[in-house]
């Protein structure tokens, strides 16, 4: 799949709140000042080409929905984080995240629990 822009993100996240909805369904989510109903028509119409979201038809009237759930997209998103950003290290993300005090001590005890969750010392 192709990679998606800021907007159209957040319309995928209005989508997802949904679950399906015409064009005006979708602007009426979106926060003031509101697009053009043109401007979000072209980014559903994209979203669609590029896999994300697809529609039924009822006469001329479209009704659409995500073809991904948002956890897929999640997924995605952070394998192409890690991947491009970290260098495919879980260690750079979590170097970074010290770095950049993105983490709190209880946060810290929590990762080492869950780790060890995973991997349970013999």
């Amino acid at each position: 799949m192709e990679p998606i822009t800021h907007s159209e993100e957040n319309i995928m996240r209005i989508l997802w709140e949904l679950g399906e909805g015409v064009v005006h369904d979708i602007i009426e989510k979106i926060p003031e000042p509101k697009p053009p109903y043109t401007t979000v028509s072209s980014i559903v119409r994209l979203l669609e080409k590029k896999g994300f979201i697809d529609h039924k038809a009822y006469g001329k009237t479209y009704v659409y929905f995500p073809a991904i759930t948002r956890e897929q997209y999640a997924r995605r998103s952070f394998t192409d984080l890690m991947k491009h950003y970290f260098q495919g290290s879980p260690k750079n993300i979590v170097s970074f995240m010290m770095e950049e005090n993105a983490l709190k001590p209880d946060e810290i005890d929590d990762l080492k629990q869950l780790i060890d969750s995973y991997y349970p010392k013999s």
